[in-house]
């Protein structure tokens, strides 16, 4: 079959075609950029130095610098320009609203809550995207103050489970914390509700926030679903752990990376075997500040970029 050819007639219907009869919505990118950096801590003694830094899983946040949510922290985002695919969009807000030139971008979910965003009907598409954050001086900019990197957790607890013969109805509220301790300290905190309803042995999801103190929109939930994102995929295949790895890593220093995002210690041999096919061994070794230098590894993309 060949490609489609736009009949005389299909050109008439076109001409006279009147989208406007329709209500259409914005389209926007938020992006959710995770990053896993050393937490910043003084050395009080000679053991301490010569352990390898503790780790932590991070979010990058912009505070809004126009109306609504002014002085609110949000996810870097924003408007489809005409001609703008949403990837191209979500490229673009990153490095305006950060300075954050590459990063892995992965499309997630698509958010379209009635009531969402004061300003009107907005969908956003979100996106996971990850980045080795020490490689970044990141920056507020556009309608932006400023950007900020914040340590991100989140407490589980299960308020509610009911399970019939062909349904099932679970609801877990998920704590989040967000917290900034350089200069002046920031700390934001939110209350998600997660609603599963199971009917033969399908699944539908859905989020409420119930608290949000300091975050703007509904990103509160964009931000939880996407750390259950990466949680998920991190347990799967692993292989996206690698977008948030400088270039040459040792296989601590991944397993460690693996550990922080599933919230979990996980054991070396095991972890070893499922990442060996992922890693090819280079000839350096890590400079050995304050520790025993180690081979240092990078990615086998012969993995990465099978056909």
């Amino acid at each position: 079959m060949g490609a489609y050819r736009i009949s005389e007639e299909e050109k008439t219907y076109l001409s006279s075609y009147d989208i406007s009869r329709f209500d259409r919505p914005s389209v926007a990118a938020d992006m959710a950029v995770f990053s896993i950096m050393d937490i910043q801590a003084e050395r009080e003694s000679e053991e301490n130095y010569r352990k390898d830094p503790e780790k932590r899983l991070k979010l990058l946040l912009i505070q809004r610098g126009a109306f609504p949510y002014r002085n609110c922290w949000a996810l870097p985002g924003g408007f489809c320009r005409p001609g703008e695919c949403v990837e191209d969009t979500a490229r673009r807000e990153l490095r305006e609203e950060t300075g954050v030139e590459e990063a892995y971008l992965e499309l997630f979910d698509i958010f379209s809550h009635p009531g969402r965003d004061p300003r009107g009907w907005i969908i956003s598409h979100a996106f996971l995207a990850l980045i080795d954050g020490d490689r970044y001086q990141v920056r507020g900019g556009s309608d932006a103050w400023a950007a900020r990197w914040f340590g991100i957790s989140f407490e589980k607890k299960q308020v509610k489970k009911v399970v019939q013969e062909a349904s099932a109805e679970v609801e877990n509220d998920y704590e989040l914390q967000l917290v900034d301790e350089r200069e002046v300290p920031v700390k934001l905190k939110a209350v998600i509700r997660e609603r599963k309803h199971f009917c033969n042995y399908h699944e539908t999801v859905n989020y409420e926030i119930l608290e949000e103190d300091g975050l703007a929109f509904d990103h509160a939930r964009i931000i939880l679903c996407a750390y259950l994102e990466l949680q998920r995929q991190a347990g799967d295949t692993g292989k996206i752990v690698f977008d948030l790895m400088p270039e040459n890593f040792t296989l601590t220093g991944l397993q460690r990376a693996y550990e922080t995002i599933q919230g979990k210690p996980l054991l070396t041999p095991n972890f070893r075997r499922k990442i060996s096919g992922y890693v090819t061994e280079t000839e350096q070794m890590s400079d050995g500040a304050g520790h025993r230098p180690a081979k240092l590894y990078r990615r086998n993309l012969e993995a990465f970029y099978r056909e």
